[in-house]
């Protein structure tokens, strides 16, 4: 697969906007700030497809990315505490209203900082996908962030801070060194090669 190919498609403001499915979707989430826009841009190894931001809550549209056999979707970040309760809601719209709608849903990247404990958003998120029965993949951000002993720490307790842990495919990532790029990669390309029928 030729990721650089990659292409901006559009962006919404409201779930009911969103236009029908196309093509076989893969989706990425997590909490405002954890990386969602680096890790985007370095699987795609492009600097700036996704605009990447200091300031959390920057991404407060569902923003849609093509690929030949493959659609990219980049959900807002959820959690941020700094916004009104009015924005919390349109986001919570944009992303509820995205993953509960009849779409070809083949993956999500549920994202989550490596550093922390999953924030109460993030174990709300595990139960909808689990419950709605949506495949989805944890990645770890900022990995460079921690040394060996810091990491290994970090990881025995995820196992019992996310529900479903030894079910659940975990992915650690860093921006700096690469590690995770190839692995999710070679997901999005196994799916990609999957024959694709329109129902």
């Amino acid at each position: 697969m030729q990721f650089q190919q990659v292409k901006f498609s559009a962006s919404y403001g409201i779930s009911a906007q969103i236009p029908p499915c196309q093509s076989r979707e893969i989706a990425f989430v997590g909490r405002s700030n954890v990386g969602k826009s680096t890790l985007i841009n370095k699987i795609f190894q492009r600097k700036n497809l996704a605009r990447v931001s200091s300031v959390p809550g920057k991404t407060a549209t569902i923003n849609f990315y093509d690929l030949p056999s493959l659609t990219i979707v980049d959900l807002p970040g959820y959690g941020y505490a700094k916004v009104a309760k009015s924005e919390k809601a349109r986001w919570s719209d944009l992303i509820l209203g995205y993953l509960a709608a009849d779409r070809d849903i083949c993956l999500i990247f549920l994202l989550i900082d490596i550093r922390h404990a999953p924030s109460k958003n993030d174990l709300q998120m595990i139960d909808f996908l689990v419950e709605s029965e949506l495949p989805f993949v944890i990645v770890l951000t900022k990995a460079d962030k921690l040394n060996q002993t810091e990491r290994t720490e970090r990881l025995q307790a995820f196992e019992t801070e996310i529900p479903y842990y030894s079910q659940i495919r975990i992915i650690p990532f860093s921006a700096v060194t690469r590690e995770g790029v190839t692995e999710i990669q070679s997901i999005l390309e196994e799916i990609a090669e999957e024959p694709y029928s329109e129902e």
